[in-house]
């Protein structure tokens, strides 16, 4: 495949006029991202708790200036998007021109891991249902600047989004300035997750959230020849791991359920603090496991460092939480066996093993593993 500067990408969109862009960090569109971050200042580039959010922020964009903006999404993110692109940008609605640029994670014909396939596959024809004229950008590498005047002048023309698609390894790497992190705590995410599973008691359930983290997950266990029979990996659906710890939990009171979650993918979807605080399950801690990036889909900063988890968690009706960034601070809290729901907003440092691997068992034979053990599998 023809690698491509991501800054080619970039440039005719600023020369079109394309002047704000907002949207969840995806793998695919990674070194994109960076080359906008690098060309545009805060406020007209914005990562989104959401891609529901983004289309909102675009629209606002819209509504205050004329100017067609952007929104940056993996296709997985399409779900959080479908309401307000049809209920808020749709031409039939208000009629907001903006650009989709959509990482096509399981495009047909390319490699990918399980929970891709599937969207991938549907991408096009979800497209085409909701009435979203797209383009494959790949397919026009010999005149970006023709594809993105076209894109524009149809948003414009319709009154409604366009989508551009970009496939999985299309970008070069962006080799300009990143943004330091503003805070440097001392534990990796790996060694704090160890740490956590070290103190673990023998019967507890474990649901760990999307990307590093159940990755990391799954190589821990592996070395500690411990298994996965206690475990729930999620392969994808960010933000949703602590809803199914929630009710796993309340299927579950004699266990105690750790939910092993992400900053980015608890800001995803924060109202869950909500209705766990509200049914208050006393065998539910809840680790967000906090380093203020994106880690697993190329380290763009999120608000998880901006935010007090604690303090909302209190708010929404947790009965303990607290923050730790130290073996110390992590054990003591571990070892309190304070009554649930708690939560640990646990802050490590970014990054991962160059050779951290993926799950070798599939999503299907994780939970009938889980389910055999908890005696519920039919």
């Amino acid at each position: 495949m023809t690698k491509l500067n991501p800054q080619d990408f970039l440039d005719p969109l600023l020369a079109a006029g394309v002047d704000f862009f907002a949207g969840v960090p995806d793998s695919v569109l990674k070194d994109f991202c960076w080359a906008v971050d690098a060309a545009l200042p805060a406020g007209r580039h914005i990562i989104a708790a959401n891609e529901g959010a983004a289309v909102g922020m675009a629209a606002g964009h819209y509504i205050g200036t004329g100017h067609v903006p952007a929104v940056y999404l993996q296709n997985s993110g399409l779900g959080n998007a479908i309401n307000p692109l049809l209920s808020l940008a749709d031409a039939e609605i208000y009629g907001v021109p903006l650009l989709l640029i959509v990482g096509w994670r399981g495009a047909p014909g390319l490699k990918d891991e399980p929970q891709h396939l599937k969207q991938g596959r549907l991408t096009p024809p979800l497209l085409d249902a909701m009435e979203i004229p797209w383009w494959v950008l790949q397919d026009h590498l010999d005149d970006i600047p023709g594809l993105v005047a076209a894109a524009l002048a149809k948003a414009v023309g319709r009154l409604g989004p366009v989508a551009i698609l970009v496939h999985n390894g299309l970008f070069a790497a962006y080799d300009g300035p990143k943004p330091a992190s503003p805070v440097q705590p001392p534990l990796a995410r790996e060694a704090a997750l160890k740490l956590v599973l070290d103190n673990l008691r023998p019967d507890d359930l474990v649901v760990g959230t999307t990307g590093m983290i159940s990755r990391e997950l799954h190589d821990l266990r592996v070395a500690s020849g411990k298994g996965h029979a206690q475990d729930f990996m999620m392969v994808g659906s960010m933000g949703h791991a602590m809803s199914l710890a929630l009710s796993l939990a309340l299927a579950q009171p004699e266990r105690r359920v750790i939910c092993l979650d992400g900053d980015g993918a608890a800001l995803m979807h924060l109202g869950g603090l909500s209705n766990i605080g509200a049914l208050a399950p006393d065998n539910l801690l809840h680790v967000i496991v906090n380093n203020g990036a994106h880690d697993s889909v190329g380290g763009q900063p999120s608000l998880g460092f901006h935010v007090d988890f604690p303090q909302i968690a209190l708010a929404c009706g947790y009965r303990h939480a607290d923050r730790a960034e130290t073996e110390a601070e992590i054990a003591a809290l571990l070892g309190s066996h304070q009554t649930g729901p708690s939560l640990i907003d646990l802050w490590v440092a970014k990054g991962a093993r160059a050779d951290l691997g993926r799950p070798k068992i599939g999503p299907r034979e994780n939970i009938d593993l889980l389910m055999r053990h908890l005696g519920t599998a039919e």
